[in-house]
């Protein structure tokens, strides 16, 4: 089982899109946080230490995961998919986006 932490910035549109998403895929645990700290699940050294994988919606969130928690990163491959905070909350175009971009990165269905 893998476990895959999904990150954007408040954990209310991007982040929580890709857990439910990927929450019934076989082999998988998934979780989301936000690196802001009003996010809806702020990110946590505990959270970072858990994941296998962690998936960054942009650039700036690898940057923070990498400053901010480098004492829990334990060699973790950090993905940023590249995907700007201009979707809404399950909106079909965030779906079928992060399905093509996480696709690489996931085991055979």
């Amino acid at each position: 089982m893998k476990t895959i932490l999904f990150i954007c910035s408040q954990n209310r549109l991007r982040s929580p899109t890709a857990e439910q998403v990927f929450a019934n895929y076989p082999d998988l645990e998934v979780s989301s946080a936000g690196t802001n700290h009003d996010a809806e699940n702020p990110l946590t050294a505990e959270l970072v230490s858990w994941a296998d994988i962690i998936v960054v919606m942009e650039k700036r969130h690898r940057a923070k995961v990498q400053r901010r928690f480098r004492a829990a990163l334990l060699g973790q491959r950090i993905i940023c998919l590249d995907i700007p905070d201009d979707y809404a909350f399950m909106q079909p175009e965030l779906v079928e986006l992060l399905g093509a971009r996480m696709a690489r990165h996931l085991p055979p269905a």
